[in-house]
């Protein structure tokens, strides 16, 4: 039989380290372990975006990796603002952040922040671990079509985050607005084109969410000292000029994405063909009338609304071209622009839609001096079709 058993116990050494030897080798550890940590690219003992600096402005961009949100941030990262990111990427892109963070990695340039605006908890924490000088806020849903089938979603991501976002700049004394609204607050005027006097009778979910956000705004700025500009803009198309940034809607969403997404997913195959809703509105071609506005024009007059904010004091601006451009006109502009002959669908109309919407720029001129400058319907078109050709899958392979 085997027998595992030791035939004489080995004696422990009942000796022990000494108490200072112990405290002087903690200390030792600790002092190698901040070392290691100091050396560590991620490690900050002072965050930049946590104090204010002397000329620099830090900008919390809300949904600044969606479409017009990142063609924002990169326009202020070049003017050497300080940008935060804030978007739950339920519609923007992290691809398109990850362009900006290669364009600026400089340290205290560019962050990111993955959250929700409609959690009160999280953006309190947001505002009270950055100085923010000023919010530029584009976070929300943005198909009229969408709004129409599911109003709660836009009731709550437009209205209740906006109040959200308002809440904490009271709380953290943050003072500068920029709130990006839309043509839609207008409905369907009676007269053309539209001022900022025209009356506002929104007349779907999407329109009347942010007239709701715009009400907030201004009910609240009424009592404090904020700097609120309100720029309602018109029909967004185009890309950034330099070919880094476009736009890349989810698949899920082409069925409510704008009308140039659906003309490019048409001339890449991606959908069969074009479906033109509507062909009976009172208008030269039966089909609807928009103003469109190139996103380098629109991200100017974000930048130059906020350059132009003063404390107490509300500006409301339109933001478009003044000319007015049938549907039919745009799809033979895309089909120039792609040189693909896309087939085209005409079907009735969608619910919640106007039948034409162009507005009056004036305002915006004289008091901003903006005026667009990237008015060739054709050209904007041709410019973000070289983004999309180049990126098929859109930020797939930056992502």
């Amino acid at each position: 039989m085997l027998n595992f058993a030791r035939g004489r116990s080995q004696p422990r050494s009942t000796r022990s380290m000494p108490l200072s030897g112990k405290i002087l080798m903690a200390a030792t550890l600790t002092a190698l372990c901040i070392i290691m940590l100091k050396q560590s690219p991620n490690f900050n003992t002072r965050s930049r975006f946590s104090e204010h600096e002397e000329g620099v402005i830090h900008v919390l961009v809300t949904g600044g990796a969606g479409y017009i949100g990142s063609h924002a941030a990169l326009r202020l990262l070049k003017e050497s603002y300080r940008v935060t990111i804030v978007d739950n990427l339920s519609r923007g892109n992290m691809g398109a952040v990850k362009v900006l963070q290669k364009l600026f990695p400089e340290p205290g340039q560019l962050q990111f922040v993955y959250a929700d605006l409609g959690d009160l908890k999280a953006v309190n924490k947001i505002f009270s671990e950055n100085a923010f000088d000023a919010v530029m806020h584009f976070a929300a849903v943005a198909y009229v079509g969408e709004s129409t089938l599911d109003p709660l979603k836009y009731y709550h991501n437009i209205t209740s985050n906006t109040l959200v976002i308002l809440e904490s700049m009271a709380a953290h004394d943050v003072r500068t607005l920029i709130y990006s609204s839309t043509c839609a607050t207008y409905g369907e005027p009676e007269k053309m084109p539209i001022t900022e006097e025209t009356p506002q009778v929104p007349i779907n979910p999407y329109g009347k969410a942010k007239k709701m956000a715009e009400d907030i705004i201004l009910d609240y700025s009424k009592n404090s000292d904020m700097a609120v500009m309100i720029l309602r803009y018109f029909n967004v198309i185009g890309s950034d000029p330099e070919g880094r940034l476009g736009e890349a809607p989810r698949p899920e969403l082409r069925e409510h994405g704008r009308i140039s997404g659906a003309c490019f997913d048409a001339a890449r195959g991606v959908i069969p063909g074009l479906k033109v809703k509507g062909t009976d509105y009172k208008t030269h071609d039966g089909t609807c009338i928009r103003d469109y506005i190139d996103v380098t024009d629109l991200v100017d007059a974000h930048v130059k609304a906020l350059k132009k904010a003063k404390p107490g004091e509300v500006g409301i601006y339109n933001v478009g071209t003044g000319r007015g451009r049938s549907v039919k006109e745009f799809v033979e502009a895309c089909k120039k622009a792609t040189g693909v002959e896309i087939k085209v669908d005409y079907l009735a109309r969608r619910p919640g839609d106007y039948a034409e919407v162009f507005s009056d720029p004036t305002k915006i001129r004289h008091e901003l001096n903006w005026t667009a400058q990237f008015t060739d319907l054709q050209e904007s078109l041709q410019i973000a079709w070289q983004w999309q050709k180049a990126h098929r899958d859109g930020y797939a392979a930056a992502s």
